[in-house]
């Protein structure tokens, strides 16, 4: 099932400051923390030297890019998580898309090499592994989609068959072509497949239940203008058998009457 969303509903669901489950993701593990802290450092630092050599006139300016440098560290994820959120909303079409899963596993991907040095002094390089897992969900066109998410545990209790749900986005207003896909909602389970938190997830159960409920109202409308159809042409040609029947026996009865007439006695003198 594919359903067009409105403009207003899909900047809804992605909106375009980052919210609080995408700034924690964008705020990364410490090595990321600790880089961010050296490029506010070094930011501060160019500035302070700038204005020894600008003077005295750019006082204003340069504490306001004090500021907004030192406070990367801060800020940064809010940026970056604002920018992903741009690259989901330039797409001018989107829908709510439902199909099944079709597969799930795990695989190691290689996330990452780094040079060490062994005891004898040689140089090795040492692949640092992931293991990942691979969501693969489909629907009745032929449509196929796989995410590629960090495993959890709670990701064990999926299972092929399960319905799945997500955002697709595309450049065409038919949606015959789809150029991305958000994070993957399983309701059999209340549960969330996703690397990058880009759904505002309560508002898309939301959603959800809103056209699921209209796709089962719809379906009951056509349910019962087929019965009410079928029971129609059912008594239209009961009554017509009917009106046929009374027909010919009126046309029996009046035979009957004018063979009666011929076969009476005349009463004339």
């Amino acid at each position: 099932m594919l359903i067009p969303l409105t403009r207003k509903t899909f900047e809804t669901l992605v909106p375009a400051v980052a919210t609080g489950p995408q700034y924690i993701y964008c705020w990364g593990k410490f090595p990321a923390l600790l880089l961010r802290l050296l490029i506010s450092i070094g930011g501060v630092t160019v500035i302070l030297l700038l204005g020894s050599l600008l003077g005295e006139g750019f006082g204003f300016i340069r504490f306001l890019l004090g500021i907004v440098t030192g406070l990367y560290w801060l800020w940064g994820p809010v940026f970056w998580a604002s920018l992903k959120n741009i690259e989901f909303r330039k797409y001018a079409y989107s829908g709510f898309w439902q199909g099944d899963v079709i597969d799930a596993f795990v695989t190691e991907e290689l996330i990452g090499k780094e040079e060490t040095v062994n005891e004898r002094g040689e140089l090795v390089i040492v692949e640092n592994r992931e293991r990942r897992f691979n969501l693969v969900v489909g629907d009745e066109t032929g449509f196929t989609s796989r995410l590629q998410v960090p495993l959890k545990r709670d990701y064990q209790a999926i299972a092929i068959g399960d319905a799945a749900e997500m955002v697709v986005m595309s450049n065409r207003g038919d949606l015959g072509r789809i150029n991305k896909t958000s994070d993957i909602y399983v309701p059999n389970h209340n549960l969330w497949v996703s690397d990058y938190p880009l759904l505002l997830r309560e508002t898309f159960v939301e959603v959800s239940h809103q056209l699921n409920g209209q796709d089962r109202d719809a379906q009951d409308r056509d349910e019962r203008y087929r019965s009410n159809r079928f029971e129609s042409e059912r008594d239209l040609q009961s009554r017509e058998r009917y009106e046929d029947r009374d027909r010919g026996g009126a046309i029996e009865l009046s035979r009957r009457s004018r063979r009666r007439s011929r076969n009476r006695p005349s009463t004339n003198w």
